[in-house]
């Protein structure tokens, strides 16, 4: 897992005036909206006895949260600001939790989880479609016992379609995939890929809106030009032209332990737009991601691995081997994150937290932490025969040597 990135980690409307307890990247936090309603996001423990903010409540402003174990209250800072049982002492500076910065955009609540200062973050991704009024959206999740890279590569997947999908989105008699290429950014992978659905399996006023279509047009199929790839760090899109108007998925993999994966979702869509059409539009979401868990959650290694030699990469899985390549780079800059260290096998007897910005850019507060800090993740690997280009990006190369997949490095997506 990595860190120093812009988390999307809930639905904003969600957070309310309220404590919501909240977990991403294995570690537990709290959300809440102040007084003036934005929102802030703490680790979910408090320093003075470990006690949970989430089961907690705001004080009278909304601009502190209290723990329910002793009162003790913090701001939006991390900072403590009211100690019950000793109002005539001093607090000390020791009394504090991480606090992590928070943007509210497309409908969503996005947490910084890392300590890079402001001006060296990576940006929150931009997405058009998010913000095009043409589409109705809605909002869900789903849950799954799955490791959530395996579920954000198989968003990338096209070759999955025809085998897993084949019933509602990809045709087991054209099930080849044109080459294609990605086009990268630092923090992003994407491609057009065209695909064939099953207009004939086609169900539903869906379906017979398919069919009546390709019937005026006097065709049988259609060749869709779809969009698919993937925002660092757990983020996936997918873009589906229809006959009759577009589909549009966003895919947010938030990992809750090393096997269980919170996926929230924007589903969009430029036609039925009715309340029906909502309830419909879940419904068929769900039911791809069945499709998917179905096959994920059975998927050895559960995780997956750091060298790209120890599976098989072809041609179609250029998009996976994008990502991997980057993340493998950014684990060995240090931005991985070794989740075993803040879950643990149980039980445990010391605290480890990601670390917030405040802990590396304001010096006064250099010794004023109680909670550890997560090392970076040290994996093997590291020697491997891949070098990495001067402009950052490793070499579109296999561990073999040969040319890899039509990956185009460096370009704008």
């Amino acid at each position: 897992m990595l860190k120093n990135f812009w988390w999307p980690v809930e639905i904003a409307s969600a957070v309310t005036h309220k404590p919501l307890p909240m977990t991403a990247v294995g570690q537990k936090f709290v959300l809440w909206r102040d007084g003036q309603g934005k929102v802030h996001c703490l680790n979910d423990m408090c320093v003075h006895r470990g006690g949970s903010f989430g089961v907690g409540w705001l004080s009278e402003d909304k601009n502190s949260v209290v723990c329910p174990y002793h009162g003790w209250e913090f701001g939006g800072d991390g900072a403590c600001t009211k100690i019950p049982a000793h109002p005539q002492r001093g607090i000390p500076k020791k009394a504090r939790v991480d606090s992590y910065p928070v943007v509210e955009r497309y409908g969503l609540i996005w947490a910084f989880l890392g300590d890079l200062p402001e001006d060296e973050r990576p940006p929150l991704p931009e997405i058009p479609e998010l913000e095009d009024p043409r589409f109705k959206k809605v909002y869900g999740e789903f849950w799954w016992d799955v490791n959530y890279e395996r579920a954000l590569e198989n968003g990338m997947d096209p070759s999955h379609a025809a085998y897993v999908h084949g019933n509602r989105f990809g045709d087991l008699d054209n099930p080849q995939i044109p080459d294609f290429e990605v086009q990268t950014t630092p923090w992003s992978g994407l491609s057009t890929i065209p695909l064939y659905p099953p207009p004939g399996n086609s169900k539903g006023k869906w379906g017979r809106k398919v069919r009546k279509t390709l019937a005026a047009e006097n065709k049988d199929k259609f060749l869709a030009e779809t969009r698919a790839g993937f925002f660092l760090p757990n983020m996936n899109l997918l873009s589906v032209p229809l006959p009759f108007g577009e589909m549009f998925l966003f895919d947010a993999h938030v990992p809750i332990s090393q096997n269980r994966t919170r996926t929230i979702y924007i589903g969009m869509r430029t036609f039925l737009k009715s309340d029906w059409g909502d309830k419909d539009t879940h419904k068929r979401i769900h039911y791809i991601f069945k499709q998917d868990d179905d096959v994920i959650r059975v998927q050895r290694p559960e995780m997956i691995p750091y060298n790209l030699s120890d599976e098989l990469p072809v041609r179609s899985d250029a998009l996976q081997v994008a990502y991997r390549r980057r993340r493998a780079e950014l684990i060995d800059q240090g931005w991985g994150v070794d989740m075993h260290q803040i879950v643990g096998d149980g039980p445990r007897d010391v605290a480890v937290v990601i670390p917030s910005p405040e802990r590396r850019n304001n010096p006064e507060l250099a010794n004023a932490w109680v909670h550890k800090e997560v090392q970076s993740a040290q994996l093997l690997g590291l020697d491997r025969e891949r070098k990495v280009k001067a402009g950052g990006y490793l070499e579109n190369q296999a561990d073999d040597g040969t040319s890899v997949l039509g990956v185009t490095s460096g370009t704008t997506a």
